[in-house]
């Protein structure tokens, strides 16, 4: 059972119930220790002070602000005396729909539920009525020495807290990004050439399931620690797509039109028994016309398989339709 990383009150209005956070999320990511090359030898970061090149301990270390002229030190307990809601409470100021939010505000999500079962009531009556009315609560609260902006939602029964960037955090792309193309649209191409780019979106259409995609990249993160330990090699990543020259865009579009809309049309009926009989034995096949051959015989997840993978997923196709 997991511990909450924040408890406190959750009050709408004059309600308010006792409740933990949760995260919500885990990172699957490999980590590495740091070793000097040739050695086994782990690499160690230290708190040490720049003057002296003496360890510093935690317990004597306080934050300082450079002024330019001078450091203001400041003593972590001072940073708790001045945090908003010191009480613990996490309280909505108001709801909203979820929609109005832009998806660039969201940073991290939690699970929030009940500490302790005489507030289920209250907890599942919020749970409901925010998914009925399809809004978000929208507060501030402040966790581990940090406040921060949230947004309250009902998700399958449970409710989920969202936190979000603050606007003043949000960096402008017009500001930031060169090379953007004219706001005003110009520029973008003929009206044959955003025809035929809107049917492609439309061709490549599919309906989002989460599990067709996996981390693939640390699947060969593991296959390469595997391979290195048993002192053998892996297969190399094929490189980049070349950029789409602008002369060719009209003829690129239309070959990736007809591709996506015969890929659709076989996949939907006999599209395994034509992809099977193209002659050329799958050993021998780039990524990219095994890829080909997956889009035509309609195979979930293809765009994370490996080759072998492809080739693998291919051959079994090929055996349950002969």
């Amino acid at each position: 059972m997991a511990r909450p990383v924040w408890t406190g009150v959750l009050s709408f209005g004059l309600v308010s119930v006792p409740i933990g956070i949760y995260t919500a999320t885990d990172s699957h990511t490999i980590h590495f220790h740091q070793l000097q090359r040739g050695t086994s030898d782990r690499i160690r970061n230290r708190r040490v002070n720049e003057r002296t090149g003496e360890e510093v301990d935690l317990d004597d270390i306080v934050k300082g602000y450079d002024t330019g002229e001078e450091y203001v030190l400041v003593e972590p307990a001072e940073l708790d005396d001045i945090a908003p809601g010191r009480s613990k409470t996490l309280e909505i100021s108001g709801f909203v729909d979820l929609a109005e939010i832009d998806p660039i505000f969201f940073d991290r999500t939690y699970y929030v539920g009940p500490k302790g079962k005489e507030y289920t009531k209250v907890y599942a009556l919020l749970e409901k009525a925010l998914a009925k009315a399809e809004r978000a609560g929208v507060a501030t609260f402040v966790m581990r020495g940090r406040e921060y902006l949230v947004a309250l939602k009902a998700e399958d029964g449970i409710l989920t807290l969202h936190t979000l960037h603050w606007a003043d955090e949000i960096r402008d792309p017009r500001e930031e990004v060169p090379d953007l193309p004219a706001a005003s649209g110009r520029g973008t191409g003929s009206s044959r050439e955003m025809k035929m780019a809107e049917q492609l979106i439309t061709a490549l259409g599919m309906r989002w399931d989460p599990e067709e995609f996996r981390d693939t990249y640390q699947d060969k993160v593991s296959a390469l620690i595997k391979a290195k330990g048993a002192g053998e090699t892996v297969e190399k990543a094929e490189a980049a797509a070349e950029a789409t020259n602008v002369v060719d865009l009209t003829e690129t579009l239309r070959a990736s039109l007809e591709r996506a809309r015969g890929g659709g049309r076989r996949a939907r009926g006999g599209g395994r028994r034509k992809a099977a009989a193209s002659g050329k034995p799958l050993d021998s096949l780039t990524k990219a016309e095994l890829y080909e051959r997956a889009t035509a015989a309609g195979i979930p997840g293809r765009s994370t398989m490996t080759r072998a993978e492809l080739a693998e997923a291919l051959t079994s196709s090929d055996s349950e339709a002969a």
